[in-house]
């Protein structure tokens, strides 16, 4: 084989050090063209980003304000965009250069290249130090000043539970509807939220009305007026009324306004809260719709709400082959919970019925909850026989139109009395108790009013955990996120420590049955209806703090 050299490799010397160097249009060396030429030129070394203490934003000019995590994408970009000679280059690299979290710098590299003579491109690496300069915001400025809000939102429903805000609060959090609020704050019967803007108050109006069945009313309020210019500052107020029916609440719709709506039967249950309700007639299926327009032209309030609610065991049901929906008409017999155990087992607060004589009396009735009841269950329902109602529309009613009982839903009490850990959690607008900013002890958003009994706050969140719990259609209108933190440990009964080799001996007829059996169709929440996380961002840019679900 015959070797063939290679073609020689002209070089020629450095023109200023005299360095062999291949041959190019400069006749300089690369450490000499560096020395020679400066890409640099033009793009300033070292600059500043101003960045708001309390809400935790950066400053992307001219007046936008942007939340941006430390060595971020966003706060690189926007680092970028305050250099001037940068676009007469090509960037080819960049990212953050560690500094110590209290030193208020940021340092940031950057590899940029540019053709400096015909067909000769230069590539440089150098740093540039950003000052980070603490200021306000204008929104952080409004709150540090007495002049906080420009509108405000006033959310108000005359009930003695505040479920529906609960339940209001997790619908703003899934549809992002809090992000221009600047504060809420809880009054006697619902919420305040207060903006800095009038856009933002009739946005937040406008999606209360598409939820909630409501109505509103504005006003507005002058500041001050200027007659030279012809302007003027107002404070304006928005009053939201929602209307005061909630879930599982007995109906009783005035006796004309029944016939106009299908001629149902005016003693119904409320199923269905959205942007209007529904009505159901258990004993026919029947439903009827009443919007917004219709409630408020001829109003009326609910006979009873889910604290009158009574348990009730189920002891025979038999469907009657007609069905609406997830509603199934049904023949059933019911007899009070616990009227064929002893008194010894009773709660303290419940009431008498044995000396009312309906302790051991059997109960026939329809309901629309054939699909889900078997005997043995126990169901939540109405006692109506035993109740007395100031209500004129229910006087009216015929004796023969007016059942025994009205179950709504089934419970499972077995599984409550194990007072297990929810493998979810719940996120909520305000802080939680013992962090910092917080003013009251309650449950997020809600709670928080001075001299509100915290029992009763803490059962009206444990009533609403429950309904999410088994109502798969007002589930699905939340978000709900896993729980990293669940304590699984089963709580043990208290009572006297047995000796070592004590002996075993059978258990009593009373024993066993305490030990009741957890309810087999107890609904449980599947993974997949979970999230994983979520960010944590302030209350300005759609914050949240977790409430765990226990």
């Amino acid at each position: 084989m015959e070797f063939v050299p290679a073609p020689a490799v002209h070089r020629v010397l450095c023109a200023d050090c005299g360095t062999p160097i291949v041959p190019n249009s400069a006749n300089l060396c690369v450490a000499c063209l560096r020395n020679t030429v400066d890409i640099t030129e033009g793009i300033p070394k070292q600059a500043s980003v101003s960045f708001c203490r309390n809400c935790e934003r950066f400053l992307a000019p001219p007046q936008a304000w942007v939340l941006a995590r430390p060595e971020s994408s966003e706060l690189l970009a926007l680092c970028l965009k305050k250099l001037k000679g940068l676009p007469k280059v090509r960037l080819t690299e960049a990212h953050f250069i560690w500094t110590e979290p209290h030193s208020k710098r940021l340092r940031v590299s950057l590899t940029i290249q540019k053709e400096v003579l015909t067909n000769t491109i230069l590539e440089q690496t150098f740093e540039i130090e950003y000052l980070v300069q603490h200021g306000q915001c204008p929104d952080c400025a409004k709150l540090a000043a007495k002049n906080t809000w420009k509108a405000l939102v006033q959310v108000r429903q005359k009930v003695p539970h505040k479920r529906t805000f609960l339940f209001l609060e997790q619908l703003i959090l899934k549809h992002g509807a809090q992000k221009d609020t600047i504060s809420v704050k809880e009054v006697k019967d619902g919420l305040d939220f207060f903006y800095s803007q009038r856009s933002h108050a009739i946005k937040m109006v406008e999606f209360l009305t598409g939820v909630v069945p409501v109505r509103s009313k504005a006003s507005e309020q002058l500041l001050s007026s200027d007659t030279h210019s012809n302007t003027a500052n107002f404070k304006y107020t928005y009053s939201v009324e929602i209307m005061p029916i909630c879930k599982d609440d007995l109906v009783c719709i005035p006796p004309k306004q029944a016939r106009q709506l299908g001629n149902i039967s005016p003693l119904t249950v409320c199923t269905r809260v959205g942007s209007s309700i529904q009505l159901l007639d258990p004993a026919t299926l029947q439903t009827c719709e009443i919007t917004s327009a219709i409630y408020w032209r001829n109003e009326f309030n609910s006979l009873a709400t889910v604290t009158d609610l009574v348990e009730f065991t189920v002891l025979d049901v038999e469907a009657d082959g007609r069905s609406r929906g997830k509603f199934v008409l049904a023949d059933a017999q019911v007899a009070l919970a616990g009227a064929f155990r002893s008194g010894a087992g009773q709660d303290e607060d419940s009431m008498d019925y044995e000396s009312a004589g309906y302790t051991n009396q059997i109960y026939h009735t329809r309901t629309h909850l054939g699909g889900i009841l078997q005997p043995g269950d126990t169901a939540l329902g109405y006692f109506l026989t035993n109740s007395n109602y100031n209500s004129d529309d229910f006087a009216s009613l015929p004796a023969e139109r007016i059942p025994d009982i009205m179950l709504v839903k089934k419970t499972y009490p077995n599984r409550r009395k194990k007072n297990k850990s929810r493998g979810w959690k719940l996120r909520s607008i305000g802080k939680e108790a013992g962090e910092e900013g917080e003013t009251g002890s309650g449950r997020g958003v809600v709670g928080r009013l001075g001299g509100r009994d915290q029992k009763k706050v803490e059962e009206d969140y444990e009533h609403f955990l429950r309904d999410l719990e088994e109502d798969p259609e007002m589930r699905s209108a939340v978000n709900l996120y896993k729980s990293t933190d669940v304590n699984m440990k089963t709580e043990t009964k208290r009572g006297p420590k047995k000796p070592q080799f004590a002996m075993d001996i059978d258990e009593t007829p009373r024993q066993i049955e305490e030990e009741e059996e957890e309810e087999a169709d107890f609904p449980e929440i599947q993974l997949d209806e979970l999230l994983e996380g979520f960010d944590e961002m302030t209350l300005g840019e759609g914050r949240e703090e977790v409430v765990e679900a226990t």
